[in-house]
């Protein structure tokens, strides 16, 4: 059974309901409730301001930070050793690495991260960045040679190695940004 009264009618007792309450209080009350908001929606905005420039430093300080750190040339002796550690076998072989064999490179060096990550500093993932670039540039090379499957597992590997990178700068700057005790 349909509502006998229109929806114009229902809105126009909506709206007579609604000034009639309205009438309860006289302007000067109303001019205060006003005046109470707003001071609590300007001490709100301040309150921001000041967390907003308090984490503005400290981002500006944390990438001061990384790019003093990655000014200093990583050391060749180091890469080779992190190369080793992330690789295997196929840390000597990046740049003759084929279709048959790149995936399995990948994988190795998504175990290795997986493992490792949890205990490395930032100088680590400077090296394992170095190393998986390194993977992604021989990637290239051989690319059009490789099977879409391959291909596909391939991406999600690196998806993985950024989403783990991607957590520690987050880890990171939550740390750097936390309100000051």
């Amino acid at each position: 059974m349909k509502c006998a009264v229109p929806a114009s009618r229902f809105l126009a007792l909506a709206f007579f309901l609604l000034a009639l309450a309205g009438c309860d209080s006289t302007p000067r009350e109303r001019q205060a409730a006003v005046r109470q908001e707003l001071s609590k929606l300007d001490t709100a905005a301040r309150t921001s301001g000041r967390t907003l420039r308090r984490v503005g430093k400290q981002v500006a300080r944390f990438d001061s930070a990384n790019r003093v750190r990655r000014a200093v040339p990583m050391s060749p002796r180091q890469q080779k050793t992190v190369d080793q550690q992330l690789l295997g076998g196929y840390a000597t072989q990046v740049s003759s690495l084929t279709p048959a064999t790149i995936g399995e490179a990948y994988g190795t060096l998504l175990r290795a991260t997986r493992a490792r990550h949890k205990t490395w500093q930032l100088r680590d993932w400077d090296y394992a960045q170095a190393t998986y670039r390194r993977l992604n540039e021989q990637l290239a090379r051989v690319r059009l040679d490789l099977p879409a499957r391959d291909e596909l597992r391939i991406r999600a590997w690196q998806a993985e190695f950024k989403a783990l990178r991607a957590k520690r700068t987050a880890q990171d700057l939550r740390t750097v940004t936390k309100k000051p005790a």
